[in-house]
């Protein structure tokens, strides 16, 4: 074992440290902000090195076996043991680059954007706290400890979420957050039950060794196992149908929104799901469901995303719809090219997030030094922001062209190799040739809605209001150095895993081949011609230019009405600008029924009513009769005493005597 790899401990133990030094100062020295910051940002530096240092001396490890590194005995109880214990291979080490590298980015973006709030200090320790949980969910040797993490970044995303919780709908949104998780933990605990049952292990290594001596192929066991499994994923993940939390989780700070969409807690489904491929490949019906879900969530988020007018929900409905096709590729058995989007999505989501964060940013600042409390986040309050934000104009054009396919970017290579792998896979059944269909024309969708985005934020006519406009000025160094690192990795993250068809191809699926190995015994093989391949790459060009073409074509940002004078959308567009009502569904078939269950049955009838009223109250009124009766005989008076003697007397004489 190459040394470095021996201290992947402190690689997730420094953002734990920074959480206790940053949550002590909160207390102590909340105003210490430069503190803060060092620490805050500091340990995920170290984190970053570390994890690099280790990424590295995996590149020199020769058999691909991995590492597993035990701590110390957790859970000894009979045939359950679970121990503290990290697992070190492919997967993992490029989890711990993106986690460490895309959130050290987070973190110094969240210096300047943050610098201003009385929660400098709370807001840092959540952060660094989330960070150490997704840390603890990648590394994970065993499902306990991966599903300690998987908890841990619930519960920072319920304090991230709700960070600014004096705002009701900000706690409001933290909780629905934290709630529809825990619908997709059920499902995760009922599959580690299953699994324990039939292996008699948690352990992922001897999991899936057993695997197929275990499993028939296609069983009902293993079929039930991975559909639990996903359905933990769809609500971490946000696929269809426990999606909705996360357009509402925007009710943060737009750093969090950038570490929960690129880096940390909505990977974790797809994570999961290329940590137990050998489990999906032996269950292709869950495979199906997998890849059904995926490619219909991203179709059907696309649409959503472009009728909003609010920047970072149309950033979040596109991050649903990107997770859809890493659910695409995770699900046609494509483990790496899933992985490979997982990578590069990181780079120009968090790019698009940060980025809306220093338009945000100056926006807020010219409507509060104009004393107007117009929405900040609305497009149609800003328009024409290129001339004051050059630099923040120009990188979110990087990764708009990055996520809508435009060749050389690296969304180009990831989601398209998706696509192609879904195309072979149409070999053996239709239904993949449909969903390759479904994922094209999502990826239409998403290059106009993109564009639409960009029009509307950076170019034509400016509508924030004459004097907003001089205070409208580019982010402080500190906010936009990030930007310009992601974009250079929304360039150059392609390079990664480019197609077949191109010289140096196929990096990151040779080097995910120990993860993913045994996993492709049971998958049909996946080829493409070199003419398919080449064609299939054509027209993935050709949609993502007629996207945004369309867009610059038709679209008029001149014409567009500052929020508080814009008609109210009618027709299609009100139904995709009111997201199909689902919220309202949800609210009108399971929110309203439980709330009435809950108010009517049970709070009045049984806790008020039966429990209340018959128990507690209940005996109380009980007791206070039988001592009323006992104080009606408690007179005083020494006649009546004397009557109720002798009336006593001849009651018990008579019942002596008898008839």
């Amino acid at each position: 074992m190459p040394e470095i790899v021996g201290w992947v401990w402190l690689v997730v133990l420094l953002p734990f440290f920074g959480f206790l030094a940053n949550g002590l100062l909160s207390f102590v020295a909340p105003r210490a902000k430069t503190a803060v910051s060092v620490v805050g940002v500091g340990v995920l530096v170290a984190s970053f090195g570390l994890a690099a240092g280790i990424f590295g001396g995996l590149l020199g490890h020769s058999d691909g076996a991995p590492f597993i590194l035990t701590f110390w005995h957790w859970i000894p109880v009979g045939d359950l043991q679970v121990d503290v214990a990290f697992q070190v291979d492919q997967l993992s080490a490029v989890m711990l680059l993106v986690v460490t590298g895309v959130g050290m980015l987070i973190h110094i973006f969240s210096v300047g954007y943050m610098r201003e709030d009385d929660g400098y200090a709370r807001y840092f320790a959540y952060l660094n706290l989330f960070v150490f949980f997704m840390l603890v969910l990648v590394l994970g040797a065993n499902f306990p400890i991966l599903f300690v993490g998987w908890e841990g970044v619930g519960l920072c995303s319920y304090l991230l979420i709700g960070f600014w919780y004096t705002e009701k709908v900000n706690a409001d949104a933290g909780k629905k957050a934290f709630i529809m998780n825990r619908i997709g933990d059920f499902g995760f605990l009922i599959a580690m039950f299953l699994i324990f049952k039939t292996t008699g292990t948690l352990v992922f290594t001897e999991v899936f060794g057993l695997a197929p001596e275990t499993f028939a192929v296609d069983g009902p066991t293993i079929t039930a196992i991975t559909l639990f499994l996903f359905l933990g994923c769809t609500g971490k993940s946000a696929q269809i149908p426990l999606y909705t939390w996360l357009p509402d989780a925007m009710a943060g700070p737009t750093p969090v929104s950038a570490l929960i969409h690129a880096a940390t807690m909505v990977t974790a489904g797809v994570y999961l799901i290329a940590r137990t491929n050998v489990l999906f490949a032996m269950a292709p019906l869950s495979s199906a469901v997998v890849a059904i879900v995926g490619a219909v969530t991203a179709l059907w988020a696309a649409s959503i995303a472009l009728k909003q007018w609010d920047i970072k929900k149309v950033l979040a409905y596109s991050t649903i719809s990107q997770l859809g096709y890493m659910f695409l590729g995770v699900g046609v058995g494509a483990v790496a090219s899933g992985i490979f989007h997982l990578v590069t999505h990181a780079f120009f989501k968090a790019l698009l997030f940060l980025g809306s964060g220093s338009v945000i940013h100056a926006m807020h600042r010219a409507y509060s030094a104009t004393d107007r409390h117009e929405d900040a986040q609305d497009m149609r309050n800003m328009g024409g922001l290129r001339r004051w934000m050059p630099w923040t104009a120009g990188v979110m054009w990087i990764a708009t062209l990055a996520i809508a396919g435009i060749p050389g970017f690296s969304g180009f290579f990831s989601k398209d190799e998706i696509l192609a792998m879904t195309f072979a896979r149409g070999h053996d059944e239709v239904l993949y040739y449909v969903l390759w269909g479904v994922g094209t024309l999502a990826s239409l969708m998403t290059a106009f809605y993109m564009t639409r985005m960009m029009l509307y934020t950076f170019h034509g006519p400016n509508r924030t209001g004459e004097r907003e406009r001089d205070h409208l000025h580019e982010a402080p160094w500190v906010m936009t150095a990030p930007l310009l690192v992601l974009a250079a990795g929304s360039v150059l993250g392609g390079l990664l895993n480019l197609p077949h068809v191109l010289p140096f191809h196929g990096w990151l699926t040779e080097w995910f081949a120990p993860v993913t190995g045994l996993g492709e015994f049971y998958r049909a093989e996946m080829h493409l011609e070199a003419g398919t391949e080449w064609s299939l790459l054509g027209l993935a060009t050709l949609i993502a230019a007629v996207g945004i073409f369309v867009a610059v074509r038709f679209l008029r940002p001149a014409k567009l009405q500052p929020a508080a004078e814009a008609p109210e959308e009618t027709g299609f567009g009100k139904v995709l600008f009111r997201k199909y009502y689902i919220d309202e569904l949800y609210d009108l078939v399971i929110v309203r029924p439980l709330v009435w269950l809950s108010d009517r049955v049970l709070w009045r009838g049984v806790d008020v009513g039966a429990i209340d009223g018959a128990g507690v109250d209940g005996s109380a009124r009980l007791a206070r009769g039988i001592g009323a009766i006992g104080s009606w005989l408690q007179t005083g008076q020494v006649g009546t005493y004397i009557f109720i003697f002798v009336i006593g007397v001849v009651v018990l004489l008579r019942a002596v005597s008898g008839p």
